[in-house]
């Protein structure tokens, strides 16, 4: 068995059972196909994975480009659908290589509301904050910026939020220490800082979205609808280019008499540790003039001056940070643990 097939039977019978029964069968399909398999390898070898080719697939049916796929799908009929991608892949070979060229799979970023509302809220807090200006670096789509207008309700029986609001959210608390209950302060910016950001007003752009939700999780897309529609009601400001050079704009942006609360969920793992140095640099020398807050939500160890309450590396949970930087001096503090991108969390501060 080649490399190929091994990773796409892997994905079948691992990274798919249980969680998508089309994905599962065509993963495996593919595996088996030795045309699938010569077709996927006309991408760039790191543009072949499952989840991108799949997602590509998946994009052709919504964009009524390959309708057997798309009724497939629509009958959750996993022979049918392995049948029919594997001919959706040797048929339009070309688009499935180009869309897998220009685009990257993209997971959902609303969930991690449960983790950052408390966070911001805290943030304000501490900063006597009447106003924050939000800027989600590493910010995909920027759904992470509507967290305000979010609603979350957590194991414990607490809620945050909007209990209104078309987006709701759920999360489960470990431990018996409460969340703080305040609410976000008015946001009076929006800023996505990414080096290829998603616009959720382009049709195009959107599309992509959906279709790396898959297929047959009906729930996630019903949420992804409702987290677009939210966004759409007032998109954010999208910067394109390193987070660490691009940062200064972002927070130039942000009015003189709100806090600047610069948000990362799982984003600096993608950064080399010089990239991570530099990041915190730009946000002190940001500080000088203004106070700056960073609240943050990554694996232990890898945001800088965050303590880890001595956890291990890759122990399986995140650190959930806080650090406040004004004139030059940086207060940092780990404020709880989260497990499973924010579906789980422990509130430690005090």
């Amino acid at each position: 068995m080649g490399r190929a097939a091994e990773v796409y039977r892997r994905f079948g019978e691992v990274d798919a059972a249980g969680t998508s029964l089309l994905y599962e069968r065509i993963a495996v399909a593919l595996s088996e196909s030795d045309e699938a398999l010569r077709a996927i390898e006309k991408a760039r070898a790191r543009k072949r994975q499952p989840a991108l080719i799949l997602a590509a697939l998946h994009d052709l049916a919504l964009a009524g480009r390959a309708p057997a796929l798309a009724a497939a799908y629509a009958a959750a009929d996993g022979d049918a659908a392995a049948n029919a991608a594997i001919d959706t892949l040797l048929t339009m070979t070309d688009s499935v290589v180009a869309i897998a060229a220009r685009r990257r799979p993209r997971t959902g970023e609303t969930s991690r509301g449960a983790v950052l509302y408390p966070a911001i809220a805290e943030a304000a807090h501490r900063a006597g904050a009447k106003a924050v200006g939000l800027i989600d670096v590493g910010c995909s789509a920027g759904l992470n910026l509507g967290v305000d207008r979010v609603g979350v309700t957590y194991s414990n029986g607490q809620t945050l939020g909007d209990p209104s609001s078309r987006v709701q959210l759920t999360a489960s608390i470990v431990g018996d220490r409460p969340l703080p209950e305040r609410a976000i302060p008015e946001v009076v910016a929006r800023i996505g800082v990414d080096t290829d950001p998603v616009d959720v007003t382009d049709a195009d752009e959107a599309r992509w979205l959906r279709a790396c939700v898959w297929p047959d999780q009906p729930e996630q897309a019903a949420r992804l609808e409702a987290e677009l529609a939210l966004a759409a009601t007032a998109p954010p400001l999208l910067l394109s280019g390193d987070a660490v050079e691009v940062l200064p704009d972002a927070i130039a942006q942000v009015p003189a008499d709100a806090l600047p609360v610069i948000t990362t969920t799982w984003a600096l793992s993608r950064f080399t540790l010089e990239s991570r140095l530099r990041f915190l640099q730009r946000l002190d020398e940001a500080a000088t003039g203004r106070a700056v807050a960073w609240v943050s939500a990554e694996g232990v160890g890898v945001a800088p001056g965050i303590p880890t309450f001595g956890d291990r590396r890759a122990s399986g949970h995140s650190i959930i940070g806080l650090a406040a930087f004004e004139h030059s001096t940086l207060r940092a503090e780990a404020v709880g643990r989260c497990w499973s991108r924010g579906r789980l969390l422990a509130w430690l501060a005090d």
